[in-house]
């Protein structure tokens, strides 16, 4: 039974076998100009977008820990948006519909970059949020009895104890940023993923076009993950065991 299967399986002529002799490679070195600069396009955008998702999600978790209800009810959601709807839908709206309501005309790169930053803005909310109420209370109350003012305890005593517990969860985001900039090219902008369309348009090779692009986002994903993993080790917050607390027992009652 198990021969009788795979000699189905196995193709009877050389036209149904896979030619893989027939790989061409050779369009990547005429275009690798326009592929390299694709690629530093959506480097570019990775960047830029996570710096700037950095400050708005602190302001965003500043506001909805400490805002009140007036501003805590706007951030959540706000970041309920953008972690409920997908990128894809907010980069189109983004372009054609806020000029319209704004009246504020956007590049297809602006409109992109605007769309990535906010989204990824709503994530480092949360982690932002989880980090700063991580930190015990004393913290506060320590730097109160102190007489220090809210504004300097948050960012001189709070936030640097903030950094190390969230660094993980932050290099994941920016590694996530970094893969989430090919949804981008529905705008037309010429990131990597564009531009390989529209190579593969030209040359008609799609697989070893699309094999090549996939390596070179693993390749970058990798070296991203590399970037990150040395920060934590320098950076990141070390767990030490410490001994457990010996609890008294009660004494009975003379």
């Amino acid at each position: 039974m198990s021969k009788r299967f795979f000699a189905l399986c196995l193709p009877k002529s050389k036209e149904h076998r896979p030619m893989l002799e027939s790989l061409d490679f050779s369009a990547l070195l005429k275009y690798r100009e326009p592929l390299a600069w694709g690629l530093i396009t959506t480097l570019w955008l990775t960047f830029a977008a996570f710096a700037m998702a950095i400050p708005g999600g602190l302001l965003l978790a500043f506001g909805r820990l400490r805002g009140g209800p007036l501003v805590n009810l706007p951030v959540m959601a706000f970041v309920d948006l953008m972690r409920f709807t997908p990128l894809l839908v907010q980069a189109v709206w983004i372009h054609f519909a806020l000029p319209v309501l704004t009246g504020v005309s956007l590049s297809a790169t602006q409109s992109g970059l605007l769309a990535l930053t906010l989204h990824v803005s709503a994530y480092v909310c949360d982690i932002m949020r989880s980090g700063i109420t991580a930190i015990p209370p004393g913290q506060w109350e320590a730097a109160k009895a102190l007489g220090l003012p809210r504004r300097p305890t948050f960012f001189r005593v709070i936030l640097p104890q903030v950094w190390p517990l969230i660094l993980p969860a932050l290099s994941n985001i920016a590694v996530s940023t970094f893969k989430l900039t090919a949804i981008l090219g529905i705008l037309a902008v010429d990131d990597l993923m564009k531009v390989t369309n529209r190579v593969n348009n030209i040359v008609f090779r799609p697989v070893e076009i699309y094999t090549a692009v996939a390596l070179i986002y693993l390749a970058c994903g990798l070296v991203l993950s590399s970037i990150a993993a040395r920060i934590e080790r320098r950076y990141g917050f070390v767990q030490t065991e410490r001994p457990s607390a010996v609890i008294p027992k009660a004494q009975p009652a003379l």
